[in-house]
């Protein structure tokens, strides 16, 4: 399936109001799950493609095919390990779990799901993510207060980037 009828599919179950959804063709496999008022797509184990080898061009050095990177899931927070700061005091970093723009509001003008020295709590939602226009919410995995917030709103991110610090309360 290529990326626009990926899209299209999202769509159609976006206005069919369908929680989950699952196509097999051609050996791939797509399940689409509804988390609310956003859809996460949910990689099916990992899967052999055959690429066919491409023509030799007479005069051409021969060309590799890129290998297939392994996709990440996009639910929830990525893994947060504890970390010293400078002054010394424990702090877990949640880290992005997918790819994409970080929003630190819902819309724009907005207020922001959080701020520096703002208290959460276990399920609070930090950010959202945006990757390939799903809406992915960024929950905290930890009470405790936002002690720094490494990303600006609107920037890229990686899998795996630094968002958040937060030190746990005690």
């Amino acid at each position: 399936m290529t990326l626009d009828e990926i899209k299209q599919l999202i769509e159609f179950i976006k206005g069919h109001e369908l929680h989950e959804f699952e196509l097999e063709q051609d050996g791939v496999k797509i399940r689409i799950k509804s988390g609310g008022n956003h859809y996460n797509v949910a990689p099916m184990p990992q899967m052999q493609m055959q690429m066919p080898a491409p023509l030799p061009i007479l005069g051409a050095a021969p060309v590799a095919a890129p290998a297939p990177a392994p996709a990440p899931a996009a639910t929830g927070a990525a893994a947060a390990a504890p970390s010293d700061t400078e002054e010394g005091s424990e702090v877990f970093i949640v880290k992005s779990p997918i790819v994409g723009t970080f929003y630190r509001a819902a819309e724009p003008g907005s207020k922001d799901f959080v701020s520096i020295g703002d208290t959460v709590r276990k399920g609070q939602v930090l950010c959202i993510i945006e990757a390939m226009k799903l809406m992915n919410e960024i929950d905290s995995e930890y009470d405790g207060e936002v002690t720094s917030i490494y990303v600006e709103n609107g920037q890229a991110v990686q899998y795996g980037e630094r968002l958040f610090a937060i030190k746990p309360s005690n």
